[in-house]
């Protein structure tokens, strides 16, 4: 039973299912030979219950190209829909996107339209995150060394 292609899928999906929160999502990078394969793995996958498609990277290349299957815990989420054709109908049919339905650029990222802001990340290592810090690997069983007046202190420059 374990040389079916598709029981295998489904067991691997069900088994993701059940690890995953509500809410949470999964993105799978695969190398499908034929597109039933492609179709398959997405069948599959919707049929345990994940929400989501296939996004294709670099469609019209042959070296360069790269499959994610994009998977949503929850029921609700739904992917774009109206997406343009892509070379295989039965593909487009089945919710299998390309990197043009995203508008980017073709270099994969994506981020051509919008602006990346970074957010400022100050006093990360203060003397109540280290506490907290310990505290969590002490109730995990870990060896922590013990909290003292010098603890979270900056150290003083050498010369």
């Amino acid at each position: 039973t374990g040389q079916i292609p598709k029981r295998r899928l489904l067991r691997f999906f069900s088994n993701l299912y059940q690890v995953l929160r509500r809410g949470a999502r999964a993105v799978l990078q695969f190398y499908p030979e034929t597109a039933e394969q492609a179709i398959l793995i997405s069948e599959c996958a919707s049929r345990v219950g994940f929400a989501g498609g296939i996004v294709v990277d670099y469609p019209n290349s042959a070296k360069a190209k790269k499959h994610y299957l994009v998977l949503s815990f929850d029921r609700a989420y739904k992917g774009d829909q109206g997406l343009a054709a892509t070379s295989s109908t039965a593909l487009a049919q089945k919710g299998v996107r390309t990197d043009e339905d995203f508008g980017s650029n073709g270099n994969g990222n994506g981020r051509d339209k919008q602006k990346v802001h970074k957010k400022k990340r100050g006093g990360i290592k203060t003397k109540e995150w280290i506490l907290q810090k310990k505290d969590m690997q002490r109730k995990k069983g870990k060896d922590v060394r013990p909290n003292s007046k010098y603890t979270g202190r900056k150290r003083p420059t050498k010369f």
